[in-house]
């Protein structure tokens, strides 16, 4: 009888977590309060392997749980950590602690990124400048989704955003500059020198409110209605947008605070608190904070998933022949084959990213129809 294997993590669920260190260095998350990286790490069991794939979600719930269990994937990256601060326990009780009890027995582990996806070039901030300038276009299957009516009769179903399968890169955009507002406190890791929370666009020539709108309502997957402010003594038909300060989720730290004073004149997030929007549109500049997620979740569709994938493959790779060399040589120490199964989880070249089709923001809009 072969010697039980030490308690690990799966070598694929290992070269995932390699593969997101090196897209979105941990090292610039704010770790002020955020709490990213491998968060639940589920034993592997080689005689009931899961499949080489990860499902990326914003929010890891119940249904995210179910989807990945179903799928049988291997890891589950929720850019949002399920874990913020310290558990004195973990039991079925908790919905969330449930959902991470479920995995684990599963042997689904759950890496988180958080704010290193927010600071990295390239990362989420980048792309919502991509979305407010017309760098990226929706695949032209791209189509909004129908309205059903409710029971009620005057109010459809919620409706939620649907970010687009895919993307191009716009022949076209708007021409611009951007900036990071808050740089990512020395050292950052080579590569990543423009790193931090947040982005300044200044367009070249001021641009009409409403054409900046509609990119953004093209962009996150054509939510039912856009949340905007405006000051009282302005129209969306005639104000002028030269700046755009963009950051994912909930933005008054950096685009109010971070910015100095110095307001753009857009400010484009998921969410403020009442009296933020009051004071930024009393002093002139406007508001479009379409629900927290909903500045987020497009990302993973559009760049995460690709980039990861790519990675992972070349990251896999690696793992597998290293692994299989270091068995063959115990084996030929021990005078025996490879042991316990796991020259079939080294063996198995497979590799698949997925995004979550359960994962959703919590508000959805429900439309006057009757």
């Amino acid at each position: 009888m072969s010697a039980p294997l030490p308690a690990s993590s799966s070598p694929f669920t290992r070269a995932v977590v390699s593969s997101m260190r090196k897209l979105y260095p941990e090292s610039l998350a704010d770790k002020s309060f955020d709490n990213t990286g491998l968060l639940l790490e589920a034993p592997f069991n080689p005689r009931r392997r899961q499949k080489n794939s990860v499902l990326l979600t914003v929010d890891l719930t119940k249904a995210v749980a179910d989807e990945a269990i179903k799928r049988r994937d291997s890891v589950v990256v929720a850019y949002h950590p399920i874990i913020f601060r310290g558990l004195k326990s973990l039991t079925l009780n908790d919905s969330q602690q449930q959902s991470l009890l479920r995995l684990a027995q599963e042997g689904i582990s759950v890496y988180s990124p958080h704010t290193a996806v927010d600071s990295t070039p390239g990362g989420m901030g980048d792309w919502l400048c991509d979305v407010v300038t017309g760098s990226t276009s929706p695949s032209s299957t791209f189509s909004p989704q129908k309205i059903e009516k409710s029971s009620s009769q005057k109010y459809s179903h919620p409706t939620y955003p649907t970010p687009p399968s895919s993307v191009s890169t716009s022949s076209s955009p708007v021409p611009h500059t951007r900036s990071t507002i808050i740089p990512s406190p020395s050292p950052v890791p080579e590569g990543f020198e423009s790193a931090g929370m947040g982005r300044l666009v200044t367009f070249s020539t001021p641009q009409p409110l409403t054409s900046v709108v509609d990119r953004i309502a093209q962009g996150v997957g054509l939510p039912g209605g856009i949340p905007i402010a405006i000051p009282q003594s302005a129209s969306v038909d005639n104000m002028q947008i030269r700046t755009v300060g963009v950051c994912p989720g909930s933005g008054s730290g950096v685009l109010v605070k971070g910015t100095g004073g110095n307001l753009p004149d857009l400010l484009f997030t998921g969410e403020l608190s009442h009296h933020e929007a009051l004071a930024v549109i009393e002093r002139g500049s406007a508001v479009v904070a379409l629900a927290h997620s909903n500045t987020e979740r497009g990302y993973l569709r559009a760049v995460m998933r690709e980039k990861l994938e790519e990675s992972l493959k070349k990251e896999w790779e690696t793992e597998r022949d290293q692994g299989l060399k270091a068995l063959e040589e115990s084996a030929k120490e021990a005078g025996a084959g490879l042991v316990n199964g796991l020259d079939e989880a080294y063996r198995d070249s497979e590799c698949e990213v997925g995004v979550s089709d359960a994962d959703r923001d919590p508000f959805g809009i429900m439309v006057r129809i009757g």
